[in-house]
């Protein structure tokens, strides 16, 4: 009788190893994760044939080592660093149907005027591949189409064809012989990463991999893939908004702070140069509730609209409903407005809302988020020719923020008048147009905001 194959049960969140079934993982605490999986170890030399390295002074790495391709969209090439780096593998993730396939579609048409392309899909035929890119107005040319899940094969098909550019849309769809188990398990997630990322370091050519997600919003599998990749980039943004944020959770080959924005439309995403004109271009004037925020993104400041609406509650339990910002930082808000400007929300009903799906994590906005709480609670509306900069304290201080003095420029350029900053900020002002008003408190920035009386 033939050996039983060796097999282990594999946690599908953390990729933890168990030569038994248990109910919970002592790595990543999930609960029912385990799936048995066959263990295959894989064979001698898998990795790409090519000559021995030796190692190489720093100093003496030529100066075109550093070569990027550039694209062309200017968002795209902002959040990679300024183009693609020769030999990278890049992680794209999003949620289905948020316009992943459409970023690396355009992306390949611009990239294929100076060279062929490889489009990998594992889920779509060239046929629904072209009616895709058809209705982007995007001919082909240069795009080669390969409907393929097994990665040997698609290792081949990079040898033979030596593109400047790979995607493989995407990386749950791949398989590979040395793993037994299906197409996106743990191991088979592994084990492709691991040979796409000896492909493009073997053969120099960029490779991107679109990645499912979860609904919690993270990448399908273990998060060892994030670190096999070379950068990790999301796309983010509500399905029924038009709006795109491109964001660099991990880049080894620029900064993690930039973002992207993009718009989507009927001949796929379209880059938006100017993101704050478009984001307040349907500001509604003089509303209670709306306030302007000037926020930054990297090194881009973006001044965004901050909607609040505060009702009575019907219910013995009030409902606190956020969209954009973090639910946690605005109840930590409700509090200080309660305590430190006797502004109670107990009985009332709160909705924060990002105009345009935006989402905020700085606390640079928590006065914004205050002031447009307080004066939908007052019904009575902050001037609209001011933005709020500031971030609130437990004992009501305004804290100084950074960067000041791009967001006061920015908010200049779109034709504000006013700003209420923290008065610890007076100091970093390098000359400005604004009238700008400092506030050591959340309580004497409410007063100058006109929200409530002196």
């Amino acid at each position: 009788m033939p050996p039983r194959p060796k097999t282990a049960f594999v946690c599908q969140q953390c990729g933890f190893q168990s030569p038994k079934w248990i109910g919970r993982c002592p790595s990543c605490d999930g609960w029912n994760t385990f799936v048995e999986e066959r263990l295959v170890a894989p064979p001698k030399g898998r990795g790409l044939a090519r000559a021995t390295r030796e190692p190489i002074a720093l100093d003496a790495v030529p100066a075109d080592a550093e070569q990027r391709l550039a694209t062309g969209i200017g968002e795209f090439d902002r959040v990679l660093g300024g183009g693609i780096v020769r030999g990278s593998l890049v992680l794209l993730g999003g949620d289905p149907g948020i316009g992943k396939s459409s970023l690396l579609m355009h992306a390949s048409a611009a990239l294929a005027t100076r060279g062929t392309v490889l489009y990998v899909s594992g889920e779509e035929s060239a046929a629904q591949t072209k009616i895709r890119a058809r209705r982007f107005g995007i001919s082909g040319e240069g795009i080669m189409h390969l409907a393929e899940t097994d990665l040997g094969s698609v290792i081949e098909a990079v040898r033979r064809v030596r593109p400047s550019f790979v995607v493989v849309d995407s990386i749950q769809t791949m398989s590979s012989d040395a793993i037994a188990s299906a197409a996106g398990g743990v191991s088979q997630l592994r084990e492709c990463t691991a040979r796409l990322l000896e492909l493009a370091k073997g053969e120099d050519v960029p490779i991107f991999l679109v990645g499912h997600v979860t609904k919690e919003g993270a990448v399908a599998g273990p998060r060892v893939l994030e670190h096999i990749v070379d950068a990790v980039l999301y796309l983010e943004g509500e399905r029924f908004h038009a709006f795109r944020i491109l964001r660099a959770t991990k880049n080894r080959f620029g900064s993690t702070d930039e973002v992207g924005v993009f718009e989507m439309g009927e001949s796929g995403l379209r880059e938006v140069t100017n993101p704050s004109e478009v984001f307040l271009e349907e500001r509604s004037r003089g509303v209670a509730g709306s306030v302007v925020v000037p926020t930054v993104e990297g090194t881009r400041p973006l001044l965004v609209e901050v909607q609040a609406l505060v009702t009575p509650t019907a219910f013995g339990l009030p409902r606190r409903t956020v969209n954009g910002a973090d639910a946690q930082r605005v109840l930590l808000l409700l509090a200080v407005l309660a305590k430190r400007a006797g502004l109670s929300l107990g009985s009332h009903d709160v909705y924060v809302n990002l105009v345009g799906g935006l989402r905020i994590r700085e606390p640079a906005a928590d006065l914004g988020l205050a002031v447009a709480v307080a004066s939908a609670l007052r019904d009575r509306a902050a001037d609209p020719r001011t933005v709020f900069i500031g971030e609130l304290g437990l004992g009501g201080e305004l804290r100084r923020v950074q960067r000041v003095v791009a967001r006061l420029r920015e908010a200049e350029r779109l034709g504000f008048a006013r700003a209420v900053i923290p008065a610890a900020s007076l100091g970093d002002l390098d000359g400005t147009a604004l009238e700008v008003v400092g506030a050591s408190s959340l309580r004497e920035a409410l007063e100058r905001s006109g929200v409530i009386e002196r």
